[in-house]
């Protein structure tokens, strides 16, 4: 199984940017994918999860700016990232679990496969 993180990149305040998460080995049918990142002197934190239902939980810090995709013909998902700020700074991973588990408004982390991040810089 691997996962791959593209798309990330230099942008500005406001400016919208899309990731993409490669999958292969696996039926992303299967698969929810988690979108999670990890910013300088920061923990990882889970910001996304997309089920195989296609329902999505996201984060607070990121509800109603980022939107989670997938298109599981590509084994290909995808976040949309709109109106990023410098705080969206981070590497950004996704990883995949047999579901979105989600207690007390938390993403429980069942996540077994990772792929390798993609750098995201938010700046102007």
């Amino acid at each position: 199984v691997q996962l791959q993180a593209s798309g990330g990149g230099l942008v500005q305040p406001g400016e919208s940017l899309r990731l993409s998460c490669t999958a292969s080995g696996l039926t992303l049918d299967y698969h929810a994918i988690g979108w999670f990142r990890l910013a300088p002197g920061k923990e990882r934190e889970a910001i996304s999860c997309v089920s195989q239902a296609n329902d999505r939980w996201y984060a607070d810090p990121v509800e109603g700016r980022f939107t989670a995709s997938r298109d599981n013909a590509k084994s290909t998902a995808y976040l949309d990232m709109n109106n990023p700020t410098p705080e969206d700074t981070a590497i950004y991973y996704c990883a995949t679990a047999l579901g979105c588990q989600v207690i007390d408004g938390r993403l429980m982390d069942i996540f077994s496969s990772w792929g390798q991040g993609t750098q995201v810089t938010v700046s102007s």
